[in-house]
């Protein structure tokens, strides 16, 4: 494709996403089926344009910063800048005898090869524009222009890590990696863990969960047999860990109360072996959808999907006091899955939490009533902020003193979690996960048994 095309693609895409009407990745994914007779997209190409424009997101504010010393339509210059990090972030990639890497704190303005296809689609100005913002040193900026966090973010972050805070804004500005789960009904991890390794994919063990395992880079699974079979699926290993603390049994009757695309509805309903009944309820039928080809690759048959208007539907009063174990993985503002979605800090703001932190109450409160005596409660969300997390679940353990609070750290040694002490709050009550400690999502949980 030619780089001027390519660019021009670049562009629009980053035009068309810079108007946050809705999540990044719907836009990139609808611009290709869009643009697909437009241009000539191939795997590469693809990649250039989905990391230029995730790189516009994670430093939103650096590019801004940069920008009006420019020429031309400001999103050509954020997409131009993005373009350039996206190939510097390639050239690290590689072997350090094939390439001359820029100094910490500097982009490489020098560089041949790849740079050079970029370079052939600016004009002049344009070059001596780029060269200028890559000579300079990233250390040297504003506070804002490094961690490329709304302000209402930063506060919150800084008081729970102090130190950690800068770790942590490094982790949320890279990508993740891939983890995968294992489907144990019908596999063993390490057989997984083979058959990838002749496919020519590496995949490592995840250091906490016991069915992940995590890969780099962004490999076609939907082509392995593995994916066909319902051997292994996309889940982060926050994720499994959530399932793994509802430690289903074999017969129980389940409940995941906000299934969503049913990610952890399977690894519960794995963990049960295929047996009892596990209730999938999200209030999006077309959240429920597309649990469906997953569900069939499985082969799990213990799983009922079903849509619900609300938290109080008559679905879930027929249930009350009768489930052994609910899963409330709660709607929140998603702000622990920057590494996967930059846009989410700025499409979110101080207003949606506070909506989501009543939303979030009210569903947990209808949630507990489905559990019998002796049950199990969990909560958890993808979020990092106290308010949507801590401050939830004691508001809950105030108003229901007949459901006790289990230490998280107790509940997963008790389950073999290696080190699980470090994946708690300092107490040990909650689970905490953190990008930059855990090279997880940011995760949160808390665990209640009713009496």
């Amino acid at each position: 494709m030619h780089p001027k095309a390519l660019l021009e693609a670049c562009t629009e895409l980053v035009r068309l996403t810079l108007k946050f009407e809705h999540p990044a990745d719907a836009v990139v994914s609808k611009f290709f089926r869009d643009y697909r007779k437009t241009y000539a997209f191939g795997p590469r190409e693809r990649a250039v344009l989905a990391e230029t424009v995730y790189n516009v997101l994670r430093y939103k504010l650096r590019y801004d910063h940069f920008a009006p010393s420019g020429s031309g339509p400001k999103e050509r210059r954020m997409a131009i800048l993005g373009f350039a990090d996206y190939l510097d972030q390639q050239a690290s990639a590689l072997p350090s005898k094939n390439v001359s890497k820029p100094a910490p704190g500097k982009r490489q303005a020098d560089a041949s090869g790849p740079r050079d296809f970029l370079k052939s689609a600016l004009s002049n100005p344009e070059v001596v524009w780029l060269d200028a913002c890559e000579h300079i040193q990233i250390a040297d900026l504003m506070e804002r222009h490094r961690h490329n966090l709304p302000e209402w973010l930063v506060e919150p972050l800084k008081a729970q890590l102090g130190a950690g805070f800068w770790p942590l804004v490094e982790r949320l500005n890279a990508s993740a990696a891939l983890d995968l789960r294992v489907n144990t009904l019908h596999d063993k991890r390490d057989d997984v863990q083979h058959e990838l390794a002749l496919a020519g994919i590496k995949a490592r063990v995840t250091p906490f969960s016991p069915w992940g395992l995590r890969i780099d880079g962004k490999p076609a699974l939907s082509q392995l047999d593995a994916f066909a079979r319902g051997a292994i699926e996309v889940q982060d290993e926050g994720s499994q860990l959530l399932a793994l603390l509802l430690d289903a049994k074999r017969g129980e009757m389940v409940v995941d109360f906000c299934a969503g695309a049913g990610g952890k509805t399977l690894a519960i309903g794995a963990s049960m072996r295929n047996t009892g009944r596990l209730y999938a309820f999200d209030v999006s039928a077309h959240r429920l959808e597309a649990l469906k080809p997953r569900l069939a690759r499985s082969k799990l048959s213990n799983v009922h999907p079903a849509a619900i208007a609300h938290e109080r539907d008559d679905r879930i009063k027929r249930l009350s006091g009768k489930i052994d174990r609910v899963l409330v993985d709660a709607p929140c503002s998603g702000l622990g899955t920057l590494r996967r979605n930059p846009d989410l800090k700025w499409r979110q703001s101080p207003k949606d939490v506070a909506e989501l932190t009543v939303k979030q109450t009210a569903i947990l409160d209808s949630a507990a009533r489905l559990v019998k005596s002796g049950g199990r409660l969990v909560y958890a969300t993808c979020s990092v902020l106290p308010e949507e997390n801590e401050a939830i679940a004691q508001a809950f353990s105030a108003s229901h003193p007949n459901f006790v609070p289990l230490p998280v750290a107790e509940v997963l040694a008790g389950l073999k979690v290696d080190q699980a002490d470090t994946l708690c709050t300092s107490d040990g009550l909650y689970l905490r996960l953190w990008p930059h400690l855990h090279a997880t999502d940011g995760f949160f949980a808390a665990v209640w048994v009713l009496k």
